[in-house]
């Protein structure tokens, strides 16, 4: 029997779940990467697969692409932005990286960049695209490729202060057009979304609120999911079993996993990994990462997955150096 609490605007719900299904065994590991090269730490970042590489995008202050070949294990640096991008999820699409209702500036009071940002892997060069909407800027938000189309749901206004916002839009990179989807059943920043099977997933994050002193305090447990087939939103019955935000998150076959996070719970960021089947509905824990992260990114080649730097602790310290991979 798993017993799991729900914390919904103060007051603590017991949900009670029989779980009868046989989970599989896991076999696969977490192991440090011995690297070459230098890497630029980084927190509040994103990352992207690309031709057998891991790249690390954006982060606070204006710093390098940092890549890493996986077939060398080795390190190098690329261009940097033209100006300060962080807390956004990076959507790789037609050979470029797109940075979507990315945030800049300081903490608590990050701005919304007023334009999308574009970096192309292959000439190292960074550009400025496309103007979002003045009534639909916010940070920290989900951002997903479907359809040849980007989808953003929820987010922040004011940095970590206020202003959460339940919207989702679309945009497509074709067209330039910007149009208002149906809202979320929720607010969240600081998570990141996924697709599956025609089905768009918000997990994990919080409500990150400054002006109530409360940076930390609201996480959100549900799952929200959106279906591109009937255009509706619905709220899975089943919650994240580890609360927290900063993770990052990577679809596997018919799993989605959550990794890492912070929470005010922990001085020490989440080194959890959990993943949720969207076959059976059940969640399963896998192995733990080496070391515990948040606020960057982590990719699949298809057969493994990686993930390096971000930070180790609450907050924005220390910046880590370390890589990881997930395979036999």
């Amino acid at each position: 029997m798993q017993i799991k609490k729900l914390m919904i605007t103060g007051a603590i719900f017991t949900a009670v779940a029989l779980v009868q299904a046989k989970q599989p065994i896991e076999k696969r590991t977490w192991k440090t990467i011995e690297t070459k090269g230098d890497m630029v730490v980084r927190e509040e970042n994103s990352a992207v697969y690309y031709k057998g590489q891991y790249m690390l995008i954006g982060g606070r202050g204006i710093i390098p692409v940092s890549i890493l070949d996986l077939k060398t294990n080795t390190w190098h640096n690329g261009a940097k932005p033209p100006l300060e991008i962080h807390h956004f999820q990076s959507m790789l699409f037609n050979g470029l990286v797109y940075a979507v209702c990315a945030q800049t500036g300081g903490y608590p009071h990050e701005v919304p960049l007023p334009n999308i940002y574009i970096y192309n892997p292959s000439t190292d060069t960074w550009t400025k695209g496309a103007e979002i909407p003045a009534n639909r800027r916010r940070g920290s938000a989900g951002c997903v490729v479907y359809n040849k189309k980007f989808y953003i749901v929820s987010g922040i206004l004011d940095g970590h202060w206020n202003g959460h916002v339940k919207w989702f839009d679309e945009y497509d990179p074709a067209t330039g057009k910007w149009t208002k989807l149906p809202d979320a059943p929720r607010a969240r920043d600081h998570f990141e979304a996924v697709v599956v099977n025609n089905k768009l997933y918000c997990i994990g994050g919080r409500r990150s609120s400054g002006v109530e002193k409360k940076v930390f305090e609201i996480t959100v447990p549900e799952v929200d999911v959106f279906d591109f087939k009937t255009q509706k939103w619905r709220t899975l019955p089943t919650v994240i079993p580890t609360q927290r935000a900063g993770t990052t998150n990577v679809v596997s076959g018919n799993e989605i996993i959550v990794i890492g996070g912070e929470s005010i719970a922990h001085k020490v960021a989440h080194n959890e990994c959990e993943a949720y089947n969207v076959k059976t509905g059940l969640w399963r824990t896998l192995p733990h990462l080496v070391e515990g992260r948040h606020g960057t990114g982590v990719v699949t080649d298809g057969k493994k997955l990686y993930i390096a730097s971000g930070a180790g602790n609450l907050g924005g310290a220390p910046k880590l150096s370390t890589a990881e991979c997930f395979g036999k």
